[in-house]
């Protein structure tokens, strides 16, 4: 059986790009294209409804991050996959927040896509280092968290440093100064072993720290 898949894209010529390629790895099917979440509401019926969709995140009129959010809501069996040209961290944290289990770019070469859609597909989510998700994982998402000795001082900071606010915003939340959340950030960029903000907001998502 074939994995349905759907793209939402507002530029045609990649949408028929992409569906050409994904058609030529004969393990998937696309059922519906779209060039924006609106377009998607219109033709989205229970009968072209697809496992994964893979979602634009600068579109106009619907934008990537609502459309995700509509379809984790009123579709939340569908597993979202961002598919961007944008690197930016409001737009990463943002999709992800949305509903999305991955996040790719559009210069992914084409294997690296088909490996990363098909890890999609089994284990619901793509991280290149991430373990299976099964019983082991959880057990080893425990003991990276009890290795870790995140501080609830750092912990705060966190789930701070994964929304849209800036150090300077969440200094003030906090009560400390800016140089203090430095301090932090530094702290926890060591030892998440990371080296952006992007980097360890995704590592405390995956680790199970922070929920969004």
């Amino acid at each position: 059986m074939k994995i349905s898949i759907g793209i939402i894209d507002d530029h045609q010529l990649f949408l028929k790009s992409l569906a050409l390629m994904l058609e030529s790895f004969k393990t998937y099917d696309v059922v519906i294209e779209a060039l924006n979440g609106q377009d998607l509401q219109q033709k989205l019926t229970p009968h072209n409804t697809p496992e994964m969709m893979l979602i634009d995140v600068n579109m106009p009129i619907m934008d990537g991050i609502a459309t995700a959010a509509w379809l984790h809501k009123n579709h939340p069996t569908i597993k979202l996959v961002a598919l961007s040209m944008n690197e930016t961290d409001d737009a990463i944290l943002g999709m992800l927040k949305a509903g999305c289990c991955a996040y790719l770019l559009k210069d992914t070469h084409p294997n690296t896509l088909e490996k990363a859609l098909q890890e999609i597909h089994e284990q619901g989510f793509y991280n290149a280092d991430a373990a299976n998700v099964n019983f082991r994982r959880l057990l080893m998402r425990e003991q990276e968290q009890a290795a870790l000795h995140i501080t609830p001082k750092e912990r705060a900071f966190l789930q701070h440093a994964c929304s849209d606010m800036t150090y300077k915003q969440i200094a003030q939340k906090m009560g400390i100064t800016e140089k203090t959340v430095e301090g932090y950030r530094e702290a926890l960029f060591a030892k998440m072993h990371v080296q952006s903000r992007v980097g360890l907001c995704l590592e405390a998502i995956r680790k199970g720290i922070v929920q969004l």
